[in-house]
């Protein structure tokens, strides 16, 4: 069953995941973390509900896979219609990139708020951007393998993969950046207004 094209959906993103083979729901969650945690975020629980609603609306196939000594295991690929629902998925105009962020709006009433929390919630995310940026730069070393990046962008296969880790890279190193700068700035504001920020 063909299913209609709507805007992105954690299906989509499924799909995409899916495309380089067959995988349990249990690998799939490890790719999610890994390789398509740059642009999209799903729980556990929502990626296998996900792979239930793709198996039943024809989108992927599952087949049982008897292990000794564990439980049995599911694995899922991509069908042809799948592919179908990607590809019209593909050529839909892609929407504007929408940010929700917690930290950006504290940060916005800094003015008014005692900055002291703000700033170390900044350093926390400076951290935590900068530990994602390794992950993903050591996820572009295995892509690429015993390429250089240059070579692997004109001749490598599964480019598709490479190039969203790549946009994972600079949003992580664009946010540390300016994680950074934005407590420096408000560490400098309170220092010269006489606060404590120790």
């Amino acid at each position: 069953m063909f299913m209609s094209i709507e805007p992105m959906a954690l299906r989509h993103a499924v799909l995409a995941a899916l495309l380089d083979g067959e995988y349990s729901g249990y690998q799939l969650t490890k790719i999610f973390d890994i390789g398509v945690s740059n642009f999209w975020y799903a729980a556990p629980q929502q990626l296998y509900a996900e792979l239930t609603k793709l198996e039943a609306g024809g989108l992927v196939t599952g087949r049982e896979v008897v292990q000794r000594g564990r439980p049995n295991k599911r694995l899922f690929k991509v069908t042809d219609a799948g592919l179908r629902e990607l590809a019209a998925f593909a050529a839909t105009p892609a929407k504007p990139l929408l940010i929700r962020d917690d930290l950006a709006v504290k940060v916005h009433a800094v003015d008014l708020l005692d900055p002291a929390p703000v700033i170390e919630q900044l350093h926390d995310r400076a951290r935590e951007a900068a530990a994602k940026l390794e992950v993903f730069e050591q996820l572009l070393l295995r892509l690429r393998g015993d390429l250089d990046e240059e070579t692997f962008l004109r001749q490598g296969e599964h480019v598709g993969p490479y190039l969203s880790c790549l946009a994972g890279c600079r949003l992580e190193r664009e946010t540390r950046a300016w994680c950074l700068e934005t407590a420096r700035t408000l560490g400098e504001r309170m220092a010269r207004a006489g606060r404590d920020i120790s």
